[in-house]
């Protein structure tokens, strides 16, 4: 498989994380037989999953610094019910990307996933041994700069009970 070149690493507060762009999703898509989705820890999303929503937010705010900004995400939300005998193939998914680009403008965006849990969960989205990995998100200072907190006072995140356990390789 060639360079996806819009797949992103971003340190956040010394926690790397992969940011998958939809160019990088679609590419991914086109060359995939089947579909599985997992979650960090290595929990498999049932492979009779259901795409319910795919959509573009448009988060426009203001940081503790006072600066304005604006971040646009393409959504999808995985759901799955009793209905075993379901699967959904990559180019029916290729598909609904087509039917939203259509309607919404995508541009090249960070994908997120929505999954259920003991709530709502926002996922980012990498890649790894032909399954999409569903990466935890974490919070962030965006103007650490004018909170005036030391660099070795800044938290580390804190990974849920379902997450990669140190040397597991998973993470």
């Amino acid at each position: 498989m060639s360079k996806l070149s819009a797949i992103n690493v971003v340190n956040i507060n010394g926690k790397f994380r992969i940011i998958m762009k939809i160019s990088a999703f679609k590419q991914l898509l086109s060359s995939l037989d089947s579909l599985t989705f997992r979650l960090e820890n290595g929990l498999q999303i049932p492979s009779h999953f259901h795409i319910t929503e795919a959509g573009v937010i448009t988060k426009n705010y203001i940081d503790c610094g006072g600066v304005v900004r604006t971040e646009q995400i393409v959504t999808f939300q995985l759901w799955h019910a009793n209905d075993f005998d379901h699967r959904l193939l990559p180019s029916k998914l290729l598909g609904i990307i087509r039917k939203a680009e259509n309607i919404f403008d995508l541009g090249d965006s960070d994908v997120e996933i929505e999954f259920q849990g003991s709530t709502i969960g926002k996922y980012g989205l990498s890649f790894s041994n032909n399954q999409f990995v569903l990466t935890n998100k974490f919070t962030n200072c965006l103007a650490q700069d004018k909170c005036g907190i030391p660099a070795e006072a800044l938290p580390t995140p804190v990974l849920a009970a379902t997450s990669c356990k140190p040397g597991s390789g998973c993470c």
